[in-house]
């Protein structure tokens, strides 16, 4: 009898100066997903976004067939590391989730639940869910919900939060998303989930999740919301008045020589 293969989990893990806990970091997400995955296998893409401390030294350090990593020499922002992941990723359901540990990665199995039990496109890990527990700043809540407001209206996202460091996307979805996107950091969660709705896919939901905010590295500063801002507009701009995203404009698609994939542009 032919063994029972496993469906996969890709767990992308985007890096950005975490040369102190990075080792620490995956190997805890290695054990959860270890002990908390029955019906998956799994393998974890840690990109370390630029070479800037001992981040990728330190990852390399772990001897692991379940984690690999990647690394460049220059940053080019989260949006950039993430997908550099995605293209590289073999899983059926593909994830990303921030380093740092802000975010619980037991979050990962109440994500793969959801998206069971809503046959779901994507599952997005919402602070906001009443069920999740967080210990939220006060600006950075304010923060949040006039974010939030404003995507509400610009994109009609039935969500109640887009921008946390946990999301889970079926595989097609990511095939079909990726080639068009552009933004390389601050809006990279809005560009993903507005152009899967606009293309079609409409089943998105949320799932609880547990947050520990470290307030020495969760401030966010003046002109990072400026330039959240300004790519949250371009990415309505290039969705709703020139339709850069549509499929009869494939040929603007610049797709970034440097990710190297080939996935479904249809």
């Amino acid at each position: 009898m032919a063994k029972f293969k496993k469906k996969l989990l890709s767990v992308i893990v985007p890096a950005f100066r975490q040369e102190r806990t990075i080792k620490k970091d995956l190997e805890n997400i290695e054990q959860v997903l270890k002990e908390g995955l029955s019906e998956f296998d799994f393998e974890i893409i840690c990109v370390v976004d630029g070479d800037i401390d001992k981040t990728f030294l330190n990852v390399k350090q772990i001897k692991s067939k379940k984690i690999k990593v990647f690394g460049y020499n220059s940053n080019r922002g989260k949006g950039f590391a993430v997908r550099f992941g995605m293209v590289r990723a073999k899983g059926d359901l593909i994830s990303f989730l921030d380093a740092g540990m802000d975010i619980s990665p037991k979050g990962i199995m109440m994500l793969m639940a959801h998206m069971e039990w809503y046959n779901a496109d994507v599952i997005v890990g919402s602070k906001r869910h009443p069920v999740s527990r967080v210990n939220y700043p006060l600006r950075r809540r304010i923060y949040s919900i006039g974010y939030h407001l404003g995507v509400k209206m610009l994109f009609g996202l039935p969500l109640t939060d887009t921008q946390s460091g946990i999301k889970i996307f079926k595989r097609n979805v990511v095939e079909k998303v990726l080639p068009r996107l552009l933004v390389r950091n601050y809006a990279m969660d809005i560009e993903m989930l507005a152009v899967a709705k606009y293309i079609g896919f409409g089943r998105i939901y949320e799932a609880p999740i547990e947050v520990r905010f470290d307030k020495r590295t969760s401030r966010i500063r003046w002109h990072t919301i400026f330039r959240m801002v300004v790519d949250t507009l371009a990415v309505f701009y290039r969705l709703k008045i020139i339709r850069y995203y549509d499929i009869n404009n494939r040929r603007l698609w610049k797709l970034d020589p440097e990710l190297k994939f080939r996935v479904n542009m249809g």
